[in-house]
This record gives C-alpha cells, structure tokens and sequence, in this order.
C-alpha cells in the first residue's frame, strides 16, 4: 500500500513539476519580448520611460478635445441645414418655379429665401430665422416646410 501511495505521489508531483515549468517558460518568453529592444538599460528606466510618454501623450490627448470643442462652437454657426420646396403661388400658370429656400446653421437660425415667379416677373423675399422661429415676418406655408426639411438633416 506505502508504495502505490508513493507513486501517486510521485505523479502528482511530477505532474505540478510540469505545470510550473510550462508556467515558467510563458514568463520568460512574455519577459524576453517586453526587453528585446532593451540593450543596456534595466527594465526599472525602460518603464520610467514610458510612463513619461504616457504622461505626455495624456497631455496631448487633453490639449486635441480642447481644440475640438472650440471647433464644435465654430462650426455650430457655419451653414449646416438646407431645405428648398418649390411650388406653385398661381394656380392658373405655370408650373412649380417659385421656391422657398432655407439655410440654417447648427443651432437652427439663418436666412428663408423665397422667390415667386409670375409671367412677367420673378420677386425674391428674404426672411431671417432665429433657433427655427421667425424673426420679424411669419412664414408662410412652403417657408415652414422649407424650415422641417432643413432641420431634419
């Protein structure tokens, strides 16, 4: 009985023998890539080092979603949204060349642009839009639509 204890024993042992070897080989191999391109240095410097490129590339990091949000500020007051219907004012000529043309920037305020066009002329109209409302005339039925469809891009 003492020596078949022994042997289990001695396999279990040389099977743990075997999984910290295995083990050990990973580590190694894991630490002889990490250092490969170290020629004199220690790991110690070689970690210092990155960590201060780390550091600098966090500061980098910062100083780039800075720019970006004063970017996003610029940008919200170029022009962004375009809506044109065209229709027909007269129903008795013609066909749809009268338009209502709107464009806005990102916070929805710009310009409506309206031109009727009639046998014998064509008037152009401007109204201005201030966050989608109007500013000092209504709009009418196609500039409204002009607006949704500008603010729906």
């Amino acid at each position: 009985m003492v020596p078949e204890i022994s042997l289990v024993l001695a396999l279990i042992i040389l099977v743990w023998l075997l999984v910290l070897t295995i083990l050990l080989i990973r580590i190694f191999t894991r630490y002889y890539r990490l250092t490969k391109e170290a020629t004199k240095e220690d790991l110690g410097s070689i970690l210092e080092k990155l960590l201060k490129e780390n550091k600098i590339r966090e500061k980098e990091v910062k100083e780039l979603l800075k720019r970006l949000e004063g970017t996003e500020d610029e940008v919200a007051g170029h022009i962004q949204k375009i809506g044109l219907v065209r229709f027909n004012p007269f129903t008795a000529t013609g066909g749809n060349q009268s338009f209502a043309l709107a464009v806005l920037d990102g916070n929805g305020s710009g310009v409506v642009i309206s031109g009727l066009h009639s046998r014998d002329s064509t008037r152009l109209y401007t109204k201005l839009v201030e966050k989608g409302k109007p500013v000092k005339h209504e709009f009418s039925k196609e500039e409204k639509e002009a607006i949704t469809q500008a603010q729906k891009q």
